[in-house]
């Protein structure tokens, strides 16, 4: 079973338990994968929901982020939530020592030195942790690494 049917699925699932909260996600997942789906002329594959649901996720963090610095903590927790249902369909996320193994593969697989080589980095490392990593905290582990 693909992603995308698990989410329907699962959206079918909650609109017959009356579950408004997943539901809500899950209507807004369904609309950001449809929406991509519509303006690349395509059904997605796993890989591509899951930068959609990592994308869905960091918006959330984001936002719980202005939420807090606002003093909404009510409009935060609501997002807490909805991150709580979306990583449900993420792939498990690596631990920081896993991270660090791979790190530390690709830096001497890519022979870098310095802070000048992160890009070279990064590159090969996020194919190589492909939605069980965010972004961010690659980057970060791959700046400590570096600067060692």
């Amino acid at each position: 079973m693909t992603l995308s049917e698990q989410i329907n699925n699962d959206f079918t699932e909650a609109l017959k338990n009356k579950d408004s909260e997943k539901l809500s996600v899950l209507r807004m997942l369904k609309s950001s994968i449809k929406n991509s789906e519509i303006a690349l002329k395509k059904t997605l594959d796993d890989p591509e929901v899951v930068k959609i649901l990592q994308r869905e996720v960091k918006q959330r963090k984001d936002s719980i982020e202005s939420f807090l610095s606002a003093g909404r903590e009510q409009l935060a927790e609501k997002e807490k939530k909805e991150i709580k249902y979306l990583e449900k369909y993420l792939p498990e996320q690596l631990s920081d020592d896993d991270l660090t193994a791979i790190l530390e593969t690709v830096i001497v697989e890519t022979g870098a030195k310095s802070m000048a080589d992160l890009g070279k980095v990064m590159a090969s490392a996020m194919s190589k942790v492909s939605g069980r990593a965010d972004g961010s905290a690659v980057s970060e582990k791959a700046k400590e690494l570096l600067t060692k």
